[in-house]
């Protein structure tokens, strides 16, 4: 979100963050729903700190949260308006975006774009 190019025509953006980022007003920023259920769960957030040596095993724990509910309908309808609209642009607030959740969610949802 702090680098964020701007709205292309077309896309469906999504912020995947489950808590608002500190600091932006919601009145700037440009999104069309907020996916709180696709993000990863509280404890699982606290518990990587985005600390990169973690991130392997955030990315396996994230993955099983994502196969599972609430996750796993966040991850239908995600692909559903990828399908839908072509686009989908996944916003997160996250500076490390390479070790995020954002990036982790962006490869299920192309793992599964045949689905």
């Amino acid at each position: 979100m702090y680098e964020d190019p701007g709205r292309r025509p077309g896309e469906h953006r999504v912020l995947v963050d489950r808590l608002w980022p500190r600091g932006i007003q919601k009145a700037v920023v440009d999104f069309d729903e907020w996916a709180k259920d696709a993000a990863p769960s509280a404890d699982l957030r606290r518990w990587y700190g985005h600390d990169p040596e973690r991130f392997g095993e955030f990315t396996r724990r994230y993955k099983v949260e994502l196969d599972h509910e609430p996750g796993a309908s966040a991850v239908e309808r995600l692909r559903g308006l990828a399908r839908a609209r072509g686009r989908l642009v996944l916003l997160t607030a996250t500076r490390d975006v390479e070790h995020s959740g954002a990036a982790v969610l962006a490869d299920v949802l192309a793992a599964g774009k045949g689905r």
